[in-house]
């Protein structure tokens, strides 16, 4: 299917790309989500109309990605969690458990935005990972997991 992108899309192009992707993509991810519209003619003459709106937009995005990236660059977190003698936590740390804690901690974080590079964490340490504010600002966190006390 032909869609034309509103906004950028990570391996996939910038905005007002007209790019062909499988259907299923683009039923179910691309146009709910409102990074996409199917690329009819009218479809592409009201994007070149609304481009200037669209970019004006994205480049707001954008900024505020990238204050938000060096508010938060460098930062440490810790987090404590129950954990055995041996250093192995009872559970893990996921996306979820480090969003609350840097939303906690003052800076307004969504789960989808925490990468973890190598799967959840279930020792106690510090762990680098990766907040992506945006898909061209990626701040690298490092969270800090202690056991909890007793």
């Amino acid at each position: 299917m032909q869609v034309i992108l509103l906004e950028k899309v990570a391996n996939l192009g910038n905005l007002g790309d007209v790019v062909k992707v499988k259907d299923g993509y683009a039923r179910n991810f691309l146009i709910p989500t409102r990074q996409a519209r199917r690329a009819t003619e009218a479809a592409i003459k009201e994007f070149e109309a609304k481009r200037a709106e669209l970019e004006k937009a994205a480049a707001e995005k954008l900024a505020a990605a990238q204050a938000l990236g060096e508010k938060i660059a460098g930062k440490t977190v810790t987090i404590s969690q129950k954990a055995g003698v041996d250093g192995r936590l009872f559970g893990s740390v996921t996306n979820a458990d480090i969003a609350e804690a840097l939303t906690k901690a003052g800076t307004a974080i969504v789960k989808a935005q925490v990468r973890l590079p190598y799967g959840p964490i279930k020792a106690v340490g510090e762990f680098p990972i990766q907040i992506a504010a945006h898909t061209d600002v990626v701040v690298d966190v490092t969270i800090h997991v202690v056991p909890e006390a007793e």
